[in-house]
Protein backbone atom coordinates (compact mmCIF):
# COMPACT_ATOMS: atom_id res chain seq x y z
CA UNK A 1 0.00 0.00 0.00
CA UNK A 2 1.34 3.37 -1.06
CA UNK A 3 0.63 6.58 0.83
CA UNK A 4 -2.02 7.47 -1.76
CA UNK A 5 -3.71 4.09 -1.23
CA UNK A 6 -3.70 4.57 2.54
CA UNK A 7 -5.28 8.02 2.31
CA UNK A 8 -7.86 6.86 -0.26
CA UNK A 9 -8.84 3.90 1.90
CA UNK A 10 -9.13 6.10 5.03
CA UNK A 11 -11.24 8.66 3.15
CA UNK A 12 -13.53 5.92 1.83
CA UNK A 13 -14.01 4.55 5.36
CA UNK A 14 -14.96 8.04 6.60
CA UNK A 15 -17.43 8.65 3.78
CA UNK A 16 -19.26 5.35 4.42
CA UNK A 17 -19.92 6.30 8.06
CA UNK A 18 -20.96 9.95 7.71
CA UNK A 19 -22.90 10.20 10.98
CA UNK A 20 -20.01 8.76 12.96
CA UNK A 21 -17.52 11.01 11.21
CA UNK A 22 -19.79 14.04 11.70
CA UNK A 23 -20.01 13.46 15.45
CA UNK A 24 -16.23 13.21 15.77
CA UNK A 25 -15.69 16.36 13.68
CA UNK A 26 -18.32 18.24 15.71
CA UNK A 27 -16.78 17.24 19.04
CA UNK A 28 -13.30 18.20 17.88
CA UNK A 29 -14.50 21.50 16.41
CA UNK A 30 -16.18 22.50 19.68
CA UNK A 31 -12.94 21.85 21.54
CA UNK A 32 -10.82 23.81 19.08
CA UNK A 33 -13.33 26.68 18.99
CA UNK A 34 -13.36 26.87 22.79
CA UNK A 35 -9.58 26.99 22.99
CA UNK A 36 -9.38 29.57 20.19
CA UNK A 37 -12.01 31.93 21.61
CA UNK A 38 -10.79 31.81 25.20
CA UNK A 39 -7.17 32.23 24.13
CA UNK A 40 -8.13 35.18 21.93
CA UNK A 41 -10.09 36.80 24.76
CA UNK A 42 -7.20 36.39 27.19
CA UNK A 43 -4.64 37.68 24.71
CA UNK A 44 -6.90 40.58 23.71
CA UNK A 45 -7.37 41.53 27.36
CA UNK A 46 -3.59 41.48 27.85
CA UNK A 47 -2.97 43.70 24.83
CA UNK A 48 -5.80 46.06 25.82
CA UNK A 49 -4.40 46.62 29.31
CA UNK A 50 -0.82 46.98 28.04
CA UNK A 51 -1.92 49.51 25.39
CA UNK A 52 -3.91 51.46 27.98
CA UNK A 53 -0.86 51.91 30.19
CA UNK A 54 1.39 52.66 27.25
CA UNK A 55 -1.09 55.37 26.22
CA UNK A 56 -0.34 57.16 29.49
CA UNK A 57 2.86 58.46 27.95
CA UNK A 58 6.43 57.51 27.19
CA UNK A 59 9.04 56.77 29.89
CA UNK A 60 6.55 57.69 32.57
CA UNK A 61 7.18 57.66 36.33
CA UNK A 62 4.28 58.24 38.73
CA UNK A 63 5.08 59.76 42.12
CA UNK A 64 2.45 59.08 44.79
CA UNK A 65 2.41 60.42 48.34
CA UNK A 66 2.87 57.66 50.91
CA UNK A 67 5.19 54.71 51.18
CA UNK A 68 3.62 51.33 50.42
CA UNK A 69 4.97 48.90 53.00
CA UNK A 70 4.21 46.04 55.33
CA UNK A 71 5.34 46.18 58.95
CA UNK A 72 5.90 43.33 61.39
CA UNK A 73 2.71 41.39 61.94
CA UNK A 74 0.42 44.28 61.05
CA UNK A 75 -1.86 44.56 58.01
CA UNK A 76 -0.36 46.29 54.98
CA UNK A 77 -0.30 50.07 55.37
CA UNK A 78 -1.07 51.94 52.16
CA UNK A 79 -0.62 55.66 51.66
CA UNK A 80 0.81 56.33 55.15
CA UNK A 81 2.75 59.57 54.77
CA UNK A 82 4.14 62.13 57.22
CA UNK A 83 4.00 64.80 54.50
CA UNK A 84 1.94 65.52 51.42
CA UNK A 85 3.46 66.23 48.05
CA UNK A 86 3.54 69.95 47.27
CA UNK A 87 4.16 72.20 44.29
CA UNK A 88 7.60 72.93 45.71
CA UNK A 89 8.36 69.19 45.65
CA UNK A 90 7.26 69.03 42.02
CA UNK A 91 9.45 72.01 41.05
CA UNK A 92 12.42 70.49 42.85
CA UNK A 93 12.25 67.40 40.64
CA UNK A 94 13.20 69.49 37.61
CA UNK A 95 16.72 69.68 39.04
CA UNK A 96 17.26 66.16 37.76
CA UNK A 97 18.96 66.14 34.36
CA UNK A 98 17.18 62.88 33.52
CA UNK A 99 13.69 64.41 33.67
CA UNK A 100 12.13 66.04 30.59
CA UNK A 101 8.85 67.29 32.10
CA UNK A 102 6.73 67.09 35.23
CA UNK A 103 2.97 67.46 35.58
CA UNK A 104 1.64 67.89 39.14
CA UNK A 105 -1.97 66.81 39.60
CA UNK A 106 -4.74 67.92 41.94
CA UNK A 107 -8.18 66.43 41.39
CA UNK A 108 -11.61 66.90 42.86
CA UNK A 109 -15.30 66.79 42.03
CA UNK A 110 -17.36 69.95 41.69
CA UNK A 111 -20.50 71.30 39.99
CA UNK A 112 -19.81 73.14 36.73
CA UNK A 113 -22.34 75.40 35.05
CA UNK A 114 -22.69 77.62 32.00
CA UNK A 115 -25.58 79.32 30.22
CA UNK A 116 -28.08 78.08 32.80
CA UNK A 117 -26.98 74.43 32.54
CA UNK A 118 -25.20 72.57 35.32
CA UNK A 119 -23.68 69.16 36.01
CA UNK A 120 -21.24 67.46 38.38
CA UNK A 121 -17.86 66.49 36.98
CA UNK A 122 -14.20 65.92 37.84
CA UNK A 123 -11.92 68.95 37.87
CA UNK A 124 -8.22 68.32 37.25
CA UNK A 125 -5.55 70.83 38.19
CA UNK A 126 -2.25 70.63 36.33
CA UNK A 127 0.17 72.57 34.15
CA UNK A 128 1.02 73.08 30.49
CA UNK A 129 3.27 69.96 30.69
CA UNK A 130 0.26 67.65 31.17
CA UNK A 131 -0.44 67.81 27.46
CA UNK A 132 3.03 66.45 26.69
CA UNK A 133 3.15 63.89 29.46
CA UNK A 134 -0.32 62.40 28.76
CA UNK A 135 -0.21 62.90 24.97
CA UNK A 136 -3.43 64.93 24.98
CA UNK A 137 -4.80 66.42 21.76
CA UNK A 138 -6.58 69.79 21.64
CA UNK A 139 -9.40 69.94 19.10
CA UNK A 140 -10.17 73.66 19.50
CA UNK A 141 -8.28 76.58 21.00
CA UNK A 142 -5.19 75.98 23.12
CA UNK A 143 -4.09 74.11 26.21
CA UNK A 144 -3.16 75.65 29.57
CA UNK A 145 -0.61 78.46 29.12
CA UNK A 146 3.02 77.90 30.03
CA UNK A 147 3.51 79.98 33.17
CA UNK A 148 4.81 79.71 36.73
CA UNK A 149 3.65 76.55 38.44
CA UNK A 150 2.18 78.44 41.41
CA UNK A 151 0.32 81.07 39.39
CA UNK A 152 -3.46 80.81 39.56
CA UNK A 153 -5.23 81.70 36.29
CA UNK A 154 -8.98 81.76 35.57
CA UNK A 155 -8.78 79.65 32.42
CA UNK A 156 -9.85 76.08 31.69
CA UNK A 157 -9.79 73.35 29.04
CA UNK A 158 -12.87 71.14 28.76
CA UNK A 159 -13.62 67.68 27.37
CA UNK A 160 -15.96 66.90 24.49
CA UNK A 161 -18.86 65.74 26.69
CA UNK A 162 -18.72 68.94 28.77
CA UNK A 163 -18.72 71.02 25.60
CA UNK A 164 -21.68 69.13 24.12
CA UNK A 165 -23.76 69.29 27.29
CA UNK A 166 -23.08 72.89 28.38
CA UNK A 167 -22.31 74.64 25.07
CA UNK A 168 -24.31 72.56 22.60
CA UNK A 169 -25.81 75.47 20.65
CA UNK A 170 -22.83 77.83 20.47
CA UNK A 171 -19.02 77.84 20.42
CA UNK A 172 -17.43 77.08 23.79
CA UNK A 173 -14.22 79.07 23.28
CA UNK A 174 -14.27 82.36 25.13
CA UNK A 175 -17.31 81.44 27.25
CA UNK A 176 -17.29 81.59 31.05
CA UNK A 177 -17.60 78.33 32.97
CA UNK A 178 -18.50 78.47 36.65
CA UNK A 179 -16.88 75.87 38.93
CA UNK A 180 -18.28 76.10 42.47
CA UNK A 181 -18.19 79.85 43.13
CA UNK A 182 -15.38 80.70 40.70
CA UNK A 183 -15.45 81.55 37.01
CA UNK A 184 -13.03 80.26 34.38
CA UNK A 185 -12.82 81.23 30.74
CA UNK A 186 -12.78 78.32 28.27
CA UNK A 187 -9.61 78.54 26.17
CA UNK A 188 -9.53 75.03 24.73
CA UNK A 189 -11.53 71.87 23.99
CA UNK A 190 -9.86 68.47 24.08
CA UNK A 191 -10.25 65.99 21.25
CA UNK A 192 -12.31 62.96 22.17
CA UNK A 193 -9.97 60.84 24.28
CA UNK A 194 -12.42 58.40 25.87
CA UNK A 195 -11.48 56.25 28.85
CA UNK A 196 -7.80 55.98 29.74
CA UNK A 197 -6.95 53.84 32.78
CA UNK A 198 -10.06 54.90 34.66
CA UNK A 199 -9.95 58.59 33.61
CA UNK A 200 -12.53 59.86 31.12
CA UNK A 201 -11.03 62.98 29.57
CA UNK A 202 -14.26 63.65 27.68
CA UNK A 203 -15.96 64.46 30.99
CA UNK A 204 -13.24 66.46 32.66
CA UNK A 205 -12.35 70.12 33.17
CA UNK A 206 -8.64 71.02 33.37
CA UNK A 207 -7.54 74.18 35.18
CA UNK A 208 -4.12 75.42 36.42
CA UNK A 209 -2.93 73.44 39.43
CA UNK A 210 -2.64 76.55 41.65
CA UNK A 211 -6.24 77.45 40.77
CA UNK A 212 -7.35 73.90 41.66
CA UNK A 213 -5.62 74.07 45.03
CA UNK A 214 -7.41 77.35 45.78
CA UNK A 215 -10.71 75.93 44.53
CA UNK A 216 -10.50 72.82 46.73
CA UNK A 217 -8.69 74.60 49.60
CA UNK A 218 -5.70 72.26 49.67
CA UNK A 219 -1.93 72.55 49.39
CA UNK A 220 -1.26 68.88 48.63
CA UNK A 221 -0.97 67.14 45.28
CA UNK A 222 -2.80 64.01 44.25
CA UNK A 223 0.31 62.77 42.42
CA UNK A 224 3.10 63.93 40.13
CA UNK A 225 3.57 62.59 36.62
CA UNK A 226 7.21 62.61 35.50
CA UNK A 227 8.43 62.04 31.96
CA UNK A 228 12.04 60.92 31.66
CA UNK A 229 14.16 61.85 28.65
CA UNK A 230 14.68 58.22 27.63
CA UNK A 231 14.18 54.70 28.90
CA UNK A 232 17.68 54.47 30.46
CA UNK A 233 17.08 57.91 32.02
CA UNK A 234 13.80 56.65 33.51
CA UNK A 235 15.56 54.23 35.85
CA UNK A 236 18.14 56.85 36.83
CA UNK A 237 15.35 59.39 37.40
CA UNK A 238 13.66 57.04 39.88
CA UNK A 239 16.72 57.11 42.13
CA UNK A 240 17.10 60.88 41.84
CA UNK A 241 13.41 61.51 42.52
CA UNK A 242 13.62 59.45 45.68
CA UNK A 243 16.76 61.29 46.82
CA UNK A 244 15.25 64.74 46.11
CA UNK A 245 11.99 64.03 47.96
CA UNK A 246 13.87 62.38 50.82
CA UNK A 247 16.07 65.46 51.23
CA UNK A 248 13.04 67.76 51.21
CA UNK A 249 11.10 65.59 53.69
CA UNK A 250 13.81 65.57 56.36
CA UNK A 251 15.19 62.17 55.42
CA UNK A 252 11.81 60.44 55.25
CA UNK A 253 11.37 58.06 52.31
CA UNK A 254 7.63 58.68 52.15
CA UNK A 255 6.73 58.41 48.45
CA UNK A 256 5.88 55.52 46.18
CA UNK A 257 7.36 55.50 42.68
CA UNK A 258 5.72 53.51 39.92
CA UNK A 259 7.37 53.18 36.53
CA UNK A 260 5.34 52.58 33.43
CA UNK A 261 7.43 49.53 32.53
CA UNK A 262 6.85 47.88 35.91
CA UNK A 263 3.07 48.27 35.66
CA UNK A 264 2.96 47.02 32.08
CA UNK A 265 5.25 44.10 32.89
CA UNK A 266 3.20 43.07 35.91
CA UNK A 267 -0.10 43.12 34.05
CA UNK A 268 1.51 41.39 31.09
CA UNK A 269 2.69 38.49 33.26
CA UNK A 270 -0.62 38.18 35.11
CA UNK A 271 -2.78 38.20 31.99
CA UNK A 272 -0.42 35.88 30.09
CA UNK A 273 -0.67 33.35 32.94
CA UNK A 274 -4.44 33.80 33.01
CA UNK A 275 -4.66 33.24 29.25
CA UNK A 276 -2.65 30.02 29.45
CA UNK A 277 -4.73 28.81 32.41
CA UNK A 278 -8.03 29.47 30.67
CA UNK A 279 -6.73 27.87 27.48
CA UNK A 280 -5.69 24.80 29.47
CA UNK A 281 -9.16 24.51 30.96
CA UNK A 282 -10.69 24.82 27.50
CA UNK A 283 -8.25 22.16 26.33
CA UNK A 284 -10.12 19.63 28.47
CA UNK A 285 -12.83 19.68 25.80
CA UNK A 286 -10.20 18.48 23.32
CA UNK A 287 -9.41 15.56 25.60
CA UNK A 288 -13.12 14.72 25.71
CA UNK A 289 -13.20 14.86 21.91
CA UNK A 290 -10.18 12.56 21.83
CA UNK A 291 -11.97 9.99 24.00
CA UNK A 292 -14.89 10.14 21.56
CA UNK A 293 -12.48 9.55 18.68
CA UNK A 294 -11.08 6.48 20.45
CA UNK A 295 -14.50 5.03 21.28
CA UNK A 296 -15.86 5.50 17.76
CA UNK A 297 -12.70 4.11 16.21
CA UNK A 298 -12.87 1.04 18.45
CA UNK A 299 -16.43 0.44 17.26
CA UNK A 300 -15.20 0.95 13.71
CA UNK A 301 -12.52 -1.73 14.18
CA UNK A 302 -15.17 -4.17 15.40
CA UNK A 303 -17.46 -3.39 12.46
CA UNK A 304 -14.64 -3.67 9.91
CA UNK A 305 -13.08 -6.89 11.22
CA UNK A 306 -13.67 -8.80 7.99
CA UNK A 307 -12.25 -5.90 5.93
CA UNK A 308 -9.13 -5.89 8.10
CA UNK A 309 -8.81 -9.67 7.72
CA UNK A 310 -9.08 -9.39 3.94
CA UNK A 311 -6.38 -6.69 3.85
CA UNK A 312 -4.05 -8.80 5.97
CA UNK A 313 -4.77 -11.85 3.80
CA UNK A 314 -3.79 -9.81 0.74
CA UNK A 315 -0.46 -8.97 2.36
CA UNK A 316 -1.08 -5.76 4.36
CA UNK A 317 1.45 -5.45 7.18
CA UNK A 318 0.81 -4.36 10.75
CA UNK A 319 2.53 -1.05 10.04
CA UNK A 320 0.29 -0.40 7.01
CA UNK A 321 -2.88 -1.15 8.97
CA UNK A 322 -1.66 1.00 11.83
CA UNK A 323 -1.11 3.94 9.46
CA UNK A 324 -4.48 3.30 7.83
CA UNK A 325 -6.42 3.85 11.05
CA UNK A 326 -4.14 6.65 12.24
CA UNK A 327 -4.67 8.42 8.91
CA UNK A 328 -8.42 8.14 9.42
CA UNK A 329 -8.13 9.63 12.92
CA UNK A 330 -5.87 12.41 11.64
CA UNK A 331 -8.29 13.33 8.84
CA UNK A 332 -11.19 13.54 11.26
CA UNK A 333 -9.15 15.60 13.72
CA UNK A 334 -7.94 18.04 11.08
CA UNK A 335 -11.45 18.45 9.68
CA UNK A 336 -12.70 19.17 13.22
CA UNK A 337 -9.81 21.60 13.79
CA UNK A 338 -10.54 23.55 10.59
CA UNK A 339 -14.25 23.74 11.44
CA UNK A 340 -13.36 24.76 15.00
CA UNK A 341 -11.12 27.60 13.80
CA UNK A 342 -13.92 28.84 11.53
CA UNK A 343 -16.38 28.74 14.43
CA UNK A 344 -13.83 30.53 16.61
CA UNK A 345 -13.36 33.37 14.11
CA UNK A 346 -17.13 33.63 13.67
CA UNK A 347 -17.60 33.92 17.44
CA UNK A 348 -14.87 36.55 17.71
CA UNK A 349 -16.48 38.50 14.86
CA UNK A 350 -19.81 38.54 16.69
CA UNK A 351 -18.15 39.63 19.94
CA UNK A 352 -16.24 42.37 18.09
CA UNK A 353 -19.53 43.69 16.71
CA UNK A 354 -20.96 43.94 20.24
CA UNK A 355 -17.75 45.34 21.78
CA UNK A 356 -16.06 47.42 19.03
CA UNK A 357 -13.65 49.15 21.44
CA UNK A 358 -12.18 45.86 22.64
CA UNK A 359 -9.64 44.43 20.16
CA UNK A 360 -10.55 40.81 19.46
CA UNK A 361 -7.56 39.06 17.96
CA UNK A 362 -6.50 35.43 17.80
CA UNK A 363 -2.67 35.30 17.89
CA UNK A 364 -0.94 33.19 15.27
CA UNK A 365 0.72 30.96 17.86
CA UNK A 366 -2.68 30.12 19.36
CA UNK A 367 -4.08 29.16 15.96
CA UNK A 368 -1.13 26.87 15.20
CA UNK A 369 -1.27 25.43 18.73
CA UNK A 370 -4.99 24.62 18.41
CA UNK A 371 -4.41 22.81 15.10
CA UNK A 372 -1.37 20.93 16.43
CA UNK A 373 -3.08 19.90 19.68
CA UNK A 374 -6.20 18.69 17.87
CA UNK A 375 -4.08 16.60 15.50
CA UNK A 376 -2.00 15.25 18.37
CA UNK A 377 -5.16 14.41 20.34
CA UNK A 378 -6.68 12.55 17.39
CA UNK A 379 -3.49 10.54 16.81
CA UNK A 380 -2.98 9.85 20.52
CA UNK A 381 -6.46 8.45 21.04
CA UNK A 382 -6.37 6.71 17.68
CA UNK A 383 -3.33 4.59 18.59
CA UNK A 384 -5.26 2.00 20.65
CA UNK A 385 -7.88 1.24 17.95
CA UNK A 386 -5.17 1.22 15.28
CA UNK A 387 -3.02 -1.25 17.25
CA UNK A 388 -6.04 -3.43 17.89
CA UNK A 389 -6.77 -3.58 14.16
CA UNK A 390 -3.13 -4.24 13.28
CA UNK A 391 -2.87 -7.13 15.73
CA UNK A 392 -5.96 -9.00 14.49
CA UNK A 393 -5.35 -12.53 13.23
CA UNK A 394 -6.29 -12.60 9.49
CA UNK A 395 -7.97 -16.06 9.65
CA UNK A 396 -10.02 -15.16 12.75
CA UNK A 397 -10.92 -11.79 11.21
CA UNK A 398 -12.11 -13.37 7.96
CA UNK A 399 -14.21 -15.85 9.93
CA UNK A 400 -16.29 -12.95 11.35
CA UNK A 401 -18.23 -12.16 8.19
Amino acid sequence: MFIKDTLTQALAAISTQRLRAGLIILAMSIGVASVSVLTALGESARRYVVNEFEALGTNLVIVLPGRTETTGGQPPLFGETPRDLTLEDAEALLRSRHIAAIAPLTIGSAPVSALGLERETNVLGSTHALRRVRRLTVAQGSFLPQTEIDKALSVCVIGQTIRNELFAKQPALGQWLRINDRRFRVIGVLASEGQSVGTDFDEIVIIPVASAQALFDTHSLFRILVEAKSKPDMYKAVDEIRDIIKARHEGEDDVTLITQDSVVSTFDKILTALTLTVSGIAGISLAVAGVLVMNVMLVSVTQRTSEIGLLKALGATKRQLLWLFLSEAAMLSLAGAVLGVMLGYLTLGVLQAFYPDFPMQLPGWALLAALAVSLFTGLLFGVLPARKAANLDPIAALAKR
